[in-house]
């Protein structure tokens, strides 16, 4: 099969069939389905630099010519690898689809990512700031804007988890909190005595708001319309810049702030690995760094040899 990669119907058709393909039959999340989506469009736009390309003509050598072109946008080793991953799983499915012969996407080497620590905030900054008295509006808007940080540091979740999560998802009785995470997997987070009180103060306020859309959904708008990532990143960002200097202020830090806290603290690190929906323990490691950097500081403070 030749085809001109540029006709426009057809890249509609293929990236429409690879984008039905990850969301269904990979039940890929909202987020990821996006992030490949927006990937693929950026690498097409790319190659429409190369006049009368066709499908079976595209090598390693575009994709490696791509590369360095984010590069030269200055886009980190992080952003550049996903992409590759993208491109990978695509040209993979192409293969599959019998479009290509072969994937040349496998031909292309990853640049390599420099070891970085989790960002986190100090946990005694946020516990202060989320018991005090005068950070938080008694409104509606006030309440929805706690509840999400309390949420976020509380239980370790993600952002797409967090948009996700039902008024029904929430058992009061039992103290938890039903979470649909990657690839559709579901998971019971216990939930803290304090965030219950909230939790039960805020359905009854949001009830009582008598929106025009009377979602079900658990974090709202201040109109009642299901939250969306942007607003979950401006409440977030808002009040860390208050206790945080840190460059990164997002949802994410709170995860990896409630995950290094536990670690702190004593907790089991396949413990850890569960509440946060980690499919391997790898994934769970990387916060025993900050811990052994914790061990490092205090040891430089205290041990008079140090």
């Amino acid at each position: 099969m030749y085809i001109d990669f540029f006709n426009a119907q057809i890249v509609f058709m293929f990236l429409q069939r690879f984008i039905q393909y990850i969301q269904h039959e990979k039940r890929y999340s909202a987020h990821t389905v996006t992030a490949y989506k927006n990937d693929l469009e950026q690498f097409i736009v790319f190659l429409g630099q190369t006049p009368e390309i066709q499908l079976q003509e595209i090598t390693h050598h575009h994709i490696r010519q791509w590369i360095v072109t984010l590069m030269d946008d200055d886009r980190s080793a992080r952003t550049v690898n996903r992409k590759i991953a993208t491109l990978r799983k695509y040209f993979k499915f192409l293969v599959q689809e019998k479009l290509i012969e072969a994937n040349p996407a496998s031909r292309v080497q990853a640049p390599k990512i420099s070891k970085q620590l989790p960002i986190v905030v100090e946990d005694e900054k946020l516990s202060k700031m989320l018991d005090g008295e005068d950070i938080f509006t008694p409104d509606f808007k006030g309440m929805r804007d706690k509840l999400v940080i309390e949420l976020l540091f509380g239980t370790g979740i993600r952002l797409s988890e967090l948009l996700g999560i039902k008024e029904t998802d929430y058992d009061a009785y039992e103290g938890t909190v039903k979470v649909l995470g990657k690839r559709n997997k579901e998971r019971i987070v216990p939930v803290n005595t304090q965030l219950r009180h909230l939790l039960a103060e805020y359905l009854v306020l949001k009830k009582s708001e008598i929106f025009d859309n009377n979602s079900l959904t658990l974090i709202v708008t201040n109109k009642g319309a299901d939250a969306y990532p942007k607003l979950i990143y401006l409440i977030v960002h808002k009040y860390l810049s208050g206790i945080s200097t840190q460059d990164k202020r997002s949802p994410h830090v709170l995860r990896h702030t409630f995950a290094t806290a536990l670690l702190n603290n004593g907790a089991d690190l396949n413990a850890i690995k569960e509440l946060l929906g980690h499919a391997s323990l790898g994934a769970t490691q990387i916060y025993t760094h900050n811990s052994v950097e914790r061990l490092k500081s205090i040891y430089k403070l205290a041990h008079p040899k140090a």
